[in-house]
């Protein structure tokens, strides 16, 4: 794992555990990798609630509480799918924050409407939810590292302005 995120992470962890916020996710194509980065450092469960790899649709649909509806009419990788399950972790985690991540990270599965790369990051806070989008340019581990890095990224950004749960 690259040191720069396990940085991020233990800098999520310094917000965090100050200000008494908690922290969920929703994750498909970093499989896990988010979540593994914020474990890495030690006393992540002071403010790290859990996560959930929902590679399928099916998973989406059943853990987090994703429509059906949304995915048939945008897909797994889209601005729509990225909040619900964002905003599903929130609301199955009871967090402060939660972070999902959805994309294509290669080398297959590409098409010219969703090319290798893709990725959705989504956001939920007490606040509401938002949605980035990024093409990233790497391999599929360089795609996995780079969506992790943006979520965390993320994460650190608003929990500053993120009120406890």
């Amino acid at each position: 794992m690259a040191g720069g995120i396990v940085a991020l992470a233990e800098q999520l962890q310094g917000i965090c555990l100050g200000r008494g916020l908690t922290v969920a996710l929703a994750e498909s194509c970093t499989g896990g990798l988010v979540a593994a980065t914020i474990t890495e450092v030690a006393g992540s469960s002071g403010y790290f609630l859990g996560g959930v790899v929902s590679y399928s649709n099916d998973a989406k649909a059943t853990f987090l509480d994703v429509a059906q509806g949304t995915l048939d009419a945008h897909g797994a990788v889209s601005a729509q799918v990225a909040k619900a399950m964002a905003a599903g972790a929130r609301a199955r985690f009871g967090a402060s924050l939660a972070a999902s991540i959805t994309g294509v990270a290669g080398p297959d599965g590409g098409s010219e409407e969703k090319p290798i790369g893709l990725t959705y990051v989504g956001l939920a806070t007490a606040a509401g939810v938002d949605v980035r989008r990024y093409q990233f340019a790497g391999d599929r581990a360089g795609n996995r590292e780079a969506a992790a890095r943006a979520a965390l990224e993320w994460l650190v950004e608003a929990a500053p302005g993120a009120a406890p749960r």
